[in-house]
C-alpha cells in the first residue's frame, strides 16, 4: 500500500483492516496505469472471442444449464443486462450499508487484476458509487454461495443499469432517481461483465471480513473480563504459568495466558491468598487459555483463509491469456464456508464459558463474595436474573452453530448440484458474534461486582483502570434496579471497544507490554 493512504485495486495486497479503512473512508481506493492497461487488455481479448465466434461460456452462450444454448454476436449485449435482472432474487431485510460496501471494494479489488474481461468504465462506475458513499442495497437471503453470491451481487450491481436501489444522503432512493441528483446514465454492459459482476464470493467474504473484525474484540474482551472475573472469585494464578504452556504450546493457548498474566501484574488481590487452601478453581477460570485460546486458533484460521480469498479472483470464465480462457470452479464458497461455521462455533464457545462464569460468581463461594453478588439478598434477587439472560443467548447459540456448509442443495436443474451455503455461514457466525457481545457486556457487570468487593485491596494497574472507568457507567448495586439498563450501557461499551481503547492508552502510558509469543499473528489483521 503506498505511503500517502491510498490503496491500488488489482495491486496491493488488500487485507481485512484495509477493507475496513477503504470502507470507513480513513484510505482511498485508486487505479494505476498498469492495472487499467490489464484490465483493458482483458476487455479487448474478450472483444475478439465474440468476432471470432469461439464458444465460451458466458460470454456467447447462455448461463447454466443453458450453457449449451449459443448467443448471437448482436444479442451477447442483451445478455449481460439480462443476467443482472434475472439473478436479481434476494429477498429478506437488506445487509448493512457498511457490508455492502466492502463486498462493492472486493469486487473491484477481484475485477481489477485484469482476469474477468470488464470494461475500464464500468471499474470506473464502480469506484464512483464507492467514493460517493452512493451504495446499492442488497437483500440478505437468496445465495447458495456456488457460481459465486448470484442473487445478491445481481442486486449489487442493478444500479449500474439505472435498476435496484441505492442508499444515498441518508436515504434510500431508486437508482433513477440517484440519476435525476447526479447526471449518471446507465452503463451499456459489454460480453461478459454482467457474468464477471455476479461471479464471485463477495457476499461471503464481505462477511467474513466483519466476523475476523468483530470476533477479535469479543476475544479481547473475553481475556479481559475473564481476567476481572479471576480476581473478584480470587483465582489461581498457576494456570497461566508460561511453564505450563509450553509443554502443550497451542499459539491461541499461549497468547491468551500471556495475555492475563499481563493483565494481572502487580495484583494485590493475587498476593492476598497466595497460601489459601482451595487446590485448583473450576475450568471456566482454570482452563480460560485452552477454551479461549482454541478460539482464537479458528479466529487465525479464518483470518488467513480469508486473506487469500480477498486477493483472488473468483469469477467464472477467467480470461488467463489470448490462448486460454477457463470455465472453472473458483467462485465456490466452500473454503470460506468451512472455516466461517468453524469461527461461529469458535464465537458461541467464548459466550459458553462467559456464561458460566457468570453463573460461578452468583454462587457466594469466593470468600468475602456475597451470594448473587448482593450482600442484603431475600427483598433483593441481585444479579440472578442477568444470568438468566446469557442462559438464553448461550442457547440460542448453540442452536445456531450447526453448520451451514454440510448441507448442499442442487440448483440449475442440475448443473450446479453441489453448493455451499457459505452465505448462510457468514450471516449465523455475525447473529452468534452479536450475542457474545452482549453475553459479555452481563459479564462484565457482573465480574466488576464481584471485584468490588475486593476493595481495599487493588489488582494490576490494567483491571484497576477498567473498573474504575466502568463505574462512571454503571454504579455499584446495593440493591435491585432495572438491570436492563445497566445492560445496555454494557453493550455499548463492548461494541465501542471502549476497554480496549482504556487497555491500549493505559499500556502506552506506563510503557508496559502484552507478554505473549504470537502477538502479531493475533493481534492484526
Amino acid at each position: 500500500m503506498a505511503k500517502d493512504h491510498t490503496f491500488r485495486f488489482g495491486e496491493d495486497h488488500l487485507t481485512t483492516s484495509i477493507a475496513l479503512g477503504l470502507a470507513h473512508g480513513t484510505l482511498k481506493g485508486v487505479f494505476t496505469e498498469e492495472c487499467l492497461k490489464n484490465v483493458n487488455a482483458s476487455y479487448q481479448r474478450v472483444q475478439r472471442i465474440v468476432e471470432k465466434g469461439d464458444i465460451v461460456y458466458g460470454i456467447n452462450t447462455g448461463f447454466g444449464p443453458l450453457c449449451n444454448t449459443k448467443i448471437s454476436k448482436q444479442d451477447t449485449k442483451i445478455l449481460q443486462s439480462n443476467i443482472l435482472q434475472s439473478h436479481s432474487v434476494g429477498v429478506g431485510a437488506p445487509i448493512s450499508t457498511e457490508l455492502a460496501k466492502i463486498m462493492l471494494i472486493l469486487k473491484i479489488h477481484a475485477l481489477a487484476k485484469g482476469f474477468s474481461g470488464i470494461a475500464e468504465t464500468t471499474l470506473q462506475r464502480m469506484l464512483w458509487h464507492l467514493e460517493n458513499d452512493a451504495i446499492p442495497v442488497v437483500p440478505s437471503q437468496g445465495s447458495v454461495g456456488a457460481s459465486g453470491d448470484l442473487a445478491p451481487l445481481s442486486h449489487l450491481f442493478l444500479p449500474l443499469i439505472g435498476l435496484g436501489k441505492v442508499e444515498y444522503q441518508g436515504k434510500t432512493i431508486p437508482t433513477q432517481k440517484l440519476f435525476e441528483q447526479t447526471g449518471l446514465k446507465s452503463l451499456d454492459l459489454g460480453p461478459k461483465e454482467g457474468l464477471a459482476l455476479i461471479n464471485g464470493t463477495q457476499f461471503i467474504a464481505a462477511h467474513g471480513v466483519m466476523v475476523v473484525h468483530k470476533l477479535q474484540h469479543c476475544l479481547r474482551h473475553a481475556d479481559i473480563i475473564g481476567a476481572m472475573m479471576l480476581e473478584g472469585l480470587q483465582g489461581s494464578m498457576k494456570p497461566f504459568f508460561e511453564e505450563l504452556h509450553q509443554l502443550r504450546p497451542f499459539k491461541g493457548n499461549q497468547h491468551v495466558a500471556g495475555r492475563i498474566r499481563t493483565l494481572l501484574q502487580g495484583s494485590e488481590i493475587l498476593e492476598d491468598h497466595i497460601d489459601c487452601e482451595r487446590v485448583q478453581d473450576p475450568y471456566s477460570l482454570r482452563c480460560m487459555p485452552q477454551v479461549h485460546g482454541a478460539s482464537r486458533n479458528a479466529w487465525l484460521h479464518l483470518k488467513e483463509l480469508l486473506e487469500i480469498e480477498l486477493n483472488s479472483v473468483t469469477d467464472n470464465p477467467v480470461i488467463i491469456n489470448d490462448e486460454l480462457t477457463i470455465s472453472g470452479g473458483n467462485f465456490h464458497g466452500q473454503p470460506l464456508a468451512m472455516a466461517l461455521d468453524y469461527a461461529a462455533l469458535a464465537a458461541s464457545e467464548i459466550g459458553n464459558i462467559s456464561d458460566r462464569r457468570i453463573y460461578l460468581a452468583l454462587e457466594g463461594n469466593s470468600p468475602g463474595v456475597p451470594k448473587l453478588l448482593m450482600n442484603d439478598t431475600g427483598i433483593n434477587s441481585g444479579y440472578m436474573i442477568l444470568q438468566y439472560t446469557t442462559a438464553a443467548l448461550a442457547s440460542e447459540n448453540k442452536s445456531l452453530c450447526f453448520p451451514a456448509s454440510a448441507d448442499s442443495i442442487p440448483t440449475s436443474l442440475g448443473q450446479e448440484d453441489h453448493v455451499s451455503m457459505g452465505s448462510i455461514s457468514g450471516r449465523k457466525a455475525l447473529n452468534i458474534i452479536e450475542n457474545v457481545e452482549k453475553i459479555l457486556a452481563i459479564e462484565l457487570l457482573t465480574s466488576a461486582q464481584a471485584f468490588e468487593y475486593r476493595k481495599p485491596l487493588k489488582s494490576g494497574v490494567l483491571l484497576d483502570e477498567i473498573h474504575t472507568f466502568l463505574r462512571t457507567k454503571v454504579a455499584f448495586a446495593e440493591n435491585d434496579r432495572v438491570f436492563a439498563d445497566d445492560i445496555e450501557k454494557g453493550i455499548e461499551i463492548i461494541q465501542n471497544n471502549e476497554i480496549i481503547d482504556l487497555v491500549d492508552r493505559v499500556m502506552d502510558e506506563k510503557q508496559l507490554k502484552w507478554n505473549t509469543p504470537h502477538l502479531e499473528e493475533f493481534e492484526t489483521y
